[in-house]
């Protein structure tokens, strides 16, 4: 005969499916969008862009980003949804899961914002075959070859293994309250930011709405940090990014 669940566990079984739910809603929305808008037709690159254009490319790489990095975010936010539960039946203060998640999403929110700077700065010199183009063969060499040398880097290393160890970051990040929830998102938001930036603007390389590369994208995020050998996997990718990078600049 099984032994009944305790009302805590109960909870906690409810909180996870809650979440898991919420984020897979969230994902499969954001890549509907995702997959609505590179279907759309691409802007010639004679164009200027208008007030709207810089909205529209805002929001798109928002979105964009909310479909590529929610997904290796949701061990953290699990975690904390545990936590925060049980805390709440501690009688400490209990705080959504939403609002760390929106803290997290924020810092690639400012990322979106930094990356439409980057996209109108590149169209208007012409380092675009469109608007939601790709590079120009020697930037597209350049941002392989940086992506791949950044994979060996100590920062690299140091931000990836946050993004690994979800149980150390909130045992030594966890703040109390809502602001204290949206900043322990935000904080992992950036160690994340520090870990994946630049494979995020190889988006500029491979074609910013390219929807086989995005996939690819989120899917390698989600392997760094989730896979047994995340370091090793992160690390071998750096040397095929470099050998890339010299290829299309030598072609």
């Amino acid at each position: 005969m099984t032994k009944a669940s305790s009302p805590v566990e109960a909870a906690l079984k409810r909180d996870r499916r809650v979440v898991i739910a919420s984020v897979l809603v969230f994902c499969a929305l954001a890549w509907a969008h995702t997959v609505y808008l590179a279907e759309r037709p691409m802007v010639p690159m004679l164009r200027a862009w208008r007030p709207t254009d810089f909205g529209f490319m805002f929001f798109m790489w928002s979105v964009m980003m909310v479909a590529m990095m929610l997904p290796s975010a949701t061990p953290m936010i699990l975690l904390f949804a545990n936590m925060s539960r049980q805390r709440s039946e501690a009688a400490r203060p209990y705080v959504p899961t939403a609002v760390f998640t929106l803290g997290y999403l924020f810092v690639w929110t400012v990322f979106s914002l930094v990356a439409t700077v980057a996209n109108w700065g590149l169209h208007q010199g012409e380092l675009l075959s469109a608007m939601m183009g790709r590079a120009t063969p020697g930037v597209a060499g350049a941002l392989l070859i940086g992506a791949g040398l950044f994979q060996w880097t100590p920062l690299k290393t140091a931000c990836l293994s946050h993004c690994r160890s979800p149980m150390s970051f909130l045992m030594t990040h966890l703040r109390e309250g809502w602001l204290g929830a949206f900043a322990t998102g935000m904080h992992h938001g950036l160690y994340c930011l520090g870990c994946c930036w630049l494979l995020m603007a190889l988006l500029f390389a491979l074609g910013v709405m390219n929807l086989a590369w995005i996939a690819v994208l989120a899917l390698f995020v989600v392997a760094e940090k989730v896979v047994p050998n995340g370091l090793i996997v992160g690390r071998a990718s750096g040397v095929a990014l470099v050998t890339w990078g010299f290829w299309m600049l030598g072609s």
